[in-house]
C-alpha cells in the first residue's frame, strides 16, 4: 500500500532550510504560510489508498507485489494512458484543479525519462543506471518530486558562461571522487518546499560552453546548503476558509531555490558537463508530454469549477435565465469543453516510443497547441465571469466575523443577500468567487497559467516546430498547382472576366 498522508508530512519535518519574511520556517508542517497546503497535499496520500479509489489512482506494476501511483507508472497501450488521465482528474479534483504541481505531475515526467533511457547516455557521462535507480527510488517510496528547471531572469541576453558573476545559476565548482559540489540559483520551485526531493536541471537550452552548467541531479530537501526563499504566503494572509477558501488551503507557494556549496553524490547525477543531453531529456523524452498530459486534465478540472462558479452567482443573482448571461454561460461551457476535447484528441492519436511495446505519450502537436490555448484562454475565462458577477464581488464584509455580531449580523442579513439566497450563503459564494478571480491568489493564478508552460515566444515557434508547416505549406500549394494562368477560358482573357 502506498504511505498514508500522515506519512507524508512527517516527512517534511527534516529541518529543511525555508525561508519567508526574514524567518527561517522550523516546520512546514505547522507554520501558518504552509500547514493546510501541506496537509492538503497530504489528503492526496490518503486519498490513494481509499478503497474506492485505489484502483484509479495506483497500479500493480508485473511482477511486483506492491501498488505504485499511478502517474509513475509507464504507459504502454491507449488504455493505460487513459487511466493516468483518470487518475490526473480525481487529483485535480481534490484542489479544484487549483495545485498545479501535486505530486503526479513531475512523476510523470519521471516515467517519461525511463521511457527513452538511451537519452540519458552523454558524451561525458552516462546517466541510464542512476535514472533507473531514480525512478525506482521515487516509484517504491511513494515521494513527491519537486523542482526547479529555469536559470533566474538576469540578463536572457547572455549565455550562462557569460553573465557577470559566476554563481548566478547552478553550476559545478569542484569535482571530488564520490560526487560534485554545486553553487548558484534557480527558479520557479512552484510547490518546491513541500516535496521530499528537488530536481534541480535546465530545460532551456545552453550553449557548448556552458559545460559547468549543463547539469541535473535530484536530492532530497534538507541537503545541507540548499535554501529556498519563499514569495509571500496567500495561505499565510488569510483570514479564514469562510474568507478565503481556495488561498487558505490550496497555496502550493512559489520559491527560489540557492545552493550554497551543496554536495550532490555521483549517484543522484543523471546529466553531467553535457549541453545536448542536459536539455534532451525534457523534449527528447516524452517527459514534457506527459507534464502537459497531467496539466492539461488539471486545467479542464479548473474549468469546471470556475464554470460552475459562474452558473451559481448568476443564479444567486437571478439573472441565469436571461438571455445575454446564457449566451456567456454557453460561451463558457464551449471554452471548457474546447479544453476537454483537446485532451481526449491528444489520447486518442498517441504516439509510441519506438516499436510494438514502447511507451506511449499524448499527441505531441495537441500537446503544444494545448499550451497556446490555455494560456490565451484563461484570462478570457475570468473575465467573463467577472461580467457576470459584477460590483457583488467588492462589496463584501470583511470577514464572517461581520455576520456574528449582534447589530451587523442583522444588517449584512437584510442587504447583503438575493431572491433565495440567503446572506451567508451568498457572501460564502462571492468570497470564493473572490479568491478565485480577483485576489492576489487569484492574479499570481493568471500568470501562471500564462507562464507555467514558459514564455509566448519559446512555446508559439514550438508549435510551428510540432506542426509540420511543410507538410500544410504543401497541401495548399496543390491547390494552386492544381491550375495555370493559360487553363483559364479565353487565355488571358479570363483574368477580365471574358469568355
Amino acid at each position: 500500500m502506498t504511505r498514508s498522508g500522515q506519512e507524508y508530512l512527517e516527512s517534511l519535518r527534516d529541518g529543511r532550510a525555508v525561508w519567508l519574511d526574514g524567518e527561517l520556517v522550523k516546520d512546514v508542517t505547522e507554520h501558518p504560510a504552509f500547514r493546510n497546503t501541506a496537509r492538503s497535499i497530504a489528503h492526496l496520500y490518503d486519498m490513494a489508498r481509499d478503497a474506492e479509489l485505489r484502483e484509479v489512482l495506483t497500479v500493480r506494476p508485473e511482477g511486483q507485489d506492491r501498488a505504485v501511483l499511478r502517474a509513475y507508472h509507464v504507459p504502454r497501450t491507449q488504455a493505460e494512458l487513459v487511466e493516468r488521465r483518470k487518475a490526473f482528474k480525481t487529483w485535480s479534483e481534490a484542489s479544484f484543479g487549483f495545485l498545479g504541481r501535486s505530486p503526479d505531475y513531475m512523476a510523470a515526467g519521471i516515467a517519461g525519462f525511463v521511457s527513452t533511457p538511451e537519452i540519458f547516455a552523454g558524451e561525458t557521462f552516462d546517466g541510464r543506471d542512476n535514472l533507473a535507480a531514480y525512478h525506482r527510488r521515487m516509484t517504491e517510496g511513494d515521494l513527491y518530486q519537486s523542482f526547479t528547471i529555469t536559470n533566474p531572469q538576469i540578463d536572457r541576453t547572455r549565455a550562462a558562461s557569460e553573465q557577470e558573476e559566476d554563481d548566478l545559476y547552478v553550476r559545478v565548482v569542484k569535482e571530488r571522487d564520490d560526487g560534485i559540489v554545486v553553487r548558484g540559483a534557480k527558479m520557479i520551485g512552484t510547490g518546491a518546499v513541500f516535496g521530499d526531493e528537488i530536481i534541480v536541471g535546465t530545460i532551456e537550452p545552453l550553449q557548448r560552453q556552458d559545460v559547468e552548467y549543463a547539469l541535473c541531479f535530484s536530492v532530497p530537501l534538507d541537503t545541507p546548503g540548499l535554501k529556498f526563499i519563499s514569495r509571500t504566503s496567500y495561505e499565510g494572509q488569510a483570514r479564514s476558509v469562510f474568507d478565503n477558501p481556495l488561498s487558505a488551503r490550496f497555496d502550493e507557494n512559489d520559491a527560489l531555490l540557492v545552493c550554497d556549496d551543496v554536495f550532490v553524490p555521483w549517484e543522484r547525477v543523471l546529466t553531467y558537463r553535457d549541453a545536448d543531453t542536459t536539455f534532451r531529456m525534457w523534449w527528447f523524452t516524452p517527459a514534457y508530454n506527459n507534464f502537459v498530459h497531467q496539466a492539461a486534465t488539471r486545467f479542464w478540472t479548473k474549468l469546471e469549477f470556475l464554470t460552475g462558479l459562474a452558473i451559481l452567482i448568476t443564479r444567486a443573482n437571478n439573472t441565469y435565465d436571461l438571455p445575454p448571461v446564457q449566451m456567456q454561460i454557453g460561451r463558457l461551457i464551449g471554452w471548457l469543453n474546447i479544453a476537454k476535447s483537446m485532451v481526449l484528441a491528444a489520447e486518442t492519436t498517441y504516439e509510441r516510443v519506438g516499436g510494438e511495446g514502447g511507451a506511449v505519450h499524448i499527441n505531441r502537436e495537441i500537446a503544444s497547441a494545448h499550451r497556446a490555448m490555455a494560456g490565451d484562454l484563461y484570462p478570457k475565462v475570468l473575465a467573463e465571469i467577472k461580467m457576470l458577477a459584477g460590483g457583488g464581488l467588492i462589496q463584501l464584509p470583511a470577514s464572517g466575523y461581520d455576520l456574528k455580531h449582534p447589530e451587523l449580523g442583522p444588517l449584512v442579513a437584510k442587504y447583503v443577500r438575493s431572491p433565495g439566497t440567503p446572506a451567508e450563503q451568498r457572501i460564502k459564494l462571492l468570497k470564493l468567487a473572490w479568491d478565485a478571480l480577483g485576489s492576489e491568489f487569484a492574479a499570481r493564478h493568471e500568470q501562471y497559467e500564462r507562464f507555467y508552460h514558459g514564455a509566448p515566444h519559446v512555446y508559439l515557434p514550438g508549435i510551428v516546430r510540432d506542426g509540420n508547416p511543410d507538410l500544410l505549406a504543401a497541401f495548399t500549394q496543390s491547390c494552386l498547382d492544381g491550375y495555370q494562368l493559360d487553363e483559364l477560358p479565353g487565355g488571358t482573357g479570363g483574368l477580365d472576366g471574358g469568355r
